[in-house]
């Protein structure tokens, strides 16, 4: 071969080359992302779910992608996301913010590996055979919110030990949000409280579902757990203020935006832990084998300012239990 030649073949070979590599290059795993909520509202959220894949090798953008499906607070439209993702055949779907997306993801699937995050308990919803043995394609973590809203009641006991009409708000739309409902409404009788019930329907009309508290004043209010709520925390912190009703919540977010007073497990963990297990189930692990994760610490916030703002004295032993203070 004349060396012209070759000179010409080897040029032609560099050419060809980088797009041989990059034809045999893998396709990245795909993770199907569904929530109710918008982006903008979980913003903290889906940084704690990438930090969990990244626990496991995972990077968004270089060893694995994500397909987002976002609600936007009409949780009708999260079956028909979730079949979207099957057909775009991810590898693991990640049905967050509560059980109307685990709901959609199992009925749109029984192969691909569902990761649920929620407050409810999952085996009296039908996701899961058990906690420590999912045995279908689906496993997550839990809260188990209505377990711990007994707490909640106690804690609106002990700082308001003379009251007795406490209103819980709830979403008549979501059934954990109403299994929530009936549990503080059980525990609060138990401690002599009258209940009543503020409802939002699918309008998210919440002036009308605050009309009760307005006709006849509460004295307490607990709100339930829901995704809608948590997007919609700073109007329902604004309608506790205007009616002047101390409020206690589930999540750190509704104190720091006012609230007086809050007591739960860190959702951002939740989400973080999702991550994780949806890396182990890239790296071959099965949904089955992995347990439903509950959530083992829980923290009580307390809005100072907001309290002062209510003329309530908040007694010492109170405060000495709080993991922090606004002030």
């Amino acid at each position: 071969m004349q060396r012209r030649e070759f000179i010409s073949l080897l040029g032609g070979a560099a050419a060809v080359w980088p797009l041989t590599v990059f034809a045999q290059q893998p396709a990245l795993p795909v993770i199907g992302f569904l929530n109710g909520a918008s982006p903008k509202e979980l913003e903290s959220r889906v940084v704690a779910f990438r930090d969990g894949l990244a626990e496991k090798g995972y990077v968004e953008g270089r060893s694995v992608a994500i397909e987002y499906r976002w609600g936007l607070g009409q949780y009708e439209r999260l079956p028909e996301m979730a079949v979207d993702l099957v057909r775009r055949r991810v590898a693991v779907i990640a049905a967050t913010g509560g059980v109307p997306s685990a709901r959609a993801a199992r009925a749109a699937t029984s192969e691909i590996p569902i990761i649920f995050t929620m407050g409810a308990d999952p085996v009296a919803f039908g996701l899961v055979a058990s906690l420590n043995s999912p045995g279908n394609n689906l496993t997550g973590i839990t809260l188990l919110s209505g377990e711990i809203v007994s707490k909640r009641i106690a804690l609106l006991h002990d700082l308001l030990p003379g009251a007795k009409l406490l209103g819980v708000l709830v979403n008549s739309t979501t059934p954990a949000s109403e299994a929530e409902g009936a549990a503080a409404e059980s525990a609060a009788r138990t401690l002599g409280w009258e209940v009543k019930g503020l409802r939002v329907g699918e309008r998210w009309d919440f002036d009308a579902a605050f009309q009760p508290a307005v006709q006849e004043p509460l004295e307490a209010l607990l709100v339930t757990t829901d995704p809608i709520f948590e997007s919609q925390r700073e109007r329902i912190v604004a309608l506790a203020a205007r009616l002047a009703v101390p409020t206690i919540y589930a999540l750190r977010e509704y104190t720091v935006a006012g609230g007086l007073m809050s007591y739960g497990a860190s959702i951002n963990e939740m989400y973080r832990q999702a991550g994780v297990y949806a890396g182990r189930i890239l790296k071959g692990e099965k949904a089955a084998d992995l347990p439903v994760m509950q959530a083992s610490k829980f923290e009580l916030f307390i809005n100072l300012k907001t309290a002062r703002t209510l003329g309530i004295r908040v007694p010492s032993p109170l405060l000495a239990l709080a993991d922090g203070v606004i002030e």
